[in-house]
């Protein structure tokens, strides 16, 4: 509102890419050149802003406050899935404090229905006519506590809202606000209660991340961070919703080459031919890995993506797209090794060809 996997590929991926990165970034600064667009430096710095005042809340997880700002920057939705008590919902509203924008907050019930979240129409006896009062979902940045404690139903109210960014009620289509991002956080360990997420709802989310327990120094910060009150109470925003508008567009603009494009399909692709696996990633899981990638390499400062832009979102934005067979499971396989196996198997682009790991 999952098992605790780490949402970035082990640092073995990331030593074993390096070199193939560095003929992606060698390639595409040759076409490009070396000058970073003034917007890029604005993002990052931003991005530094905003990781700081988050970090403030989340202490010792960087990677997971990374993937946060992908997300956002990528105009994606976020799924934060891990045990009670590590901070899943402060990650949450830290993230949407630290920009100056509309937030609201949704507790998912059993008892929830779905205008609940979108809005109703009510008659109007003065108007004699039904007007429309919008629901939570209409703010910039919606944390949806516990989703999987709501109703297929209710859940189901989410979709239009996360594809679309729009709501659709009684035939009439309203807008919402731009920058939007849904937050949900889910507890995988009590069941009772519960209901799994469709498969069509999570392919919505752009990643996923887990945040996992603190090592002992961080946690031993946290206490004395959190002991006396809580950050959040203290936390002041540090950028405004017109510049994370504007953050995205720049994030659009970042370049892609074929190469690296067509490497991106191919990793997605190589999903689908798994054994382990009962489903593989849709074409939207391609979309939102080159979108990812695209704020991943923002976020380094380059106006280019490179091959291993797309192995740091990789795990995130893939594995909980995955649906693992029963063989798998009793394998204790996860879709985060399955991701993994892929980005060793899948040649990588340079500048001369395809070279397989």
């Amino acid at each position: 509102m999952t098992s605790r996997t780490q949402v970035v590929p082990g640092e073995q991926v990331r030593g074993q890419a390096a070199e193939h990165g560095r003929h992606g970034a060698a390639l595409q600064a040759g076409r490009h050149g070396a000058a970073v667009p003034a917007g890029l430096d604005e993002l990052h710095e931003t991005a530094r802003r905003i990781a700081s005042n988050v970090e403030r809340v989340l202490v010792g997880k960087p990677e997971v406050v990374r993937i946060a700002l992908v997300t956002l920057l990528a105009e994606g939705h976020l799924l934060v899935e891990d045990v009670p008590g590590v901070g899943k919902t402060s990650l949450a509203k830290a993230l949407a404090r630290s920009i100056d924008c509309s937030v609201s907050r949704i507790q998912f019930t059993p008892d929830l229905l779905p205008s609940d979240v979108t809005g109703v129409s009510i008659y109007n006896r003065q108007t004699a006519d039904f007007e429309f009062r919008p629901g939570p979902v209409f703010a910039n940045i919606v944390v949806g506590d516990e989703i999987n404690r709501a109703s297929p139903k209710t859940q189901s109210a989410l979709l239009e809202c996360m594809e679309e960014h729009q709501v659709t009620v009684d035939t009439t289509t309203y807008r919402l606000h731009e920058p939007f991002m849904v937050i949900a956080t889910q507890n995988p360990i009590e069941m009772e209660g519960t209901y799994a997420l469709p498969e069509a709802q999570r392919d919505r989310f752009t990643a996923r991340v887990s945040i996992g327990y603190p090592d002992p120094q961080a946690e031993l910060a946290m206490v004395d961070e959190h002991a006396g009150h809580n950050p959040l109470t203290d936390l002041e925003p540090v950028s405004d919703a017109a510049t994370v508008h504007r953050l995205v567009h720049a994030v659009r603009s970042v370049h892609i080459a074929p190469e690296v494009r067509q490497y991106a399909v191919e990793l997605v692709s190589a999903t689908r031919q798994v054994p382990e696996l009962r489903l593989g990633a849709s074409p939207r899981a391609t979309l939102h890995l080159v979108r990812a990638a695209r704020a991943q390499a923002a976020l380094s400062g380059r106006e280019f993506v490179v091959p291993d832009d797309l192995h740091a979102v990789a795990v995130p934005v893939l594995a909980h797209r995955l649906v693992l067979t029963t063989e798998a499971h009793a394998a204790r396989r996860s879709a985060t090794d399955v991701v993994r196996s892929v980005l060793q198997r899948v040649p990588v682009p340079t500048g001369n060809g395809h070279v397989r790991r």
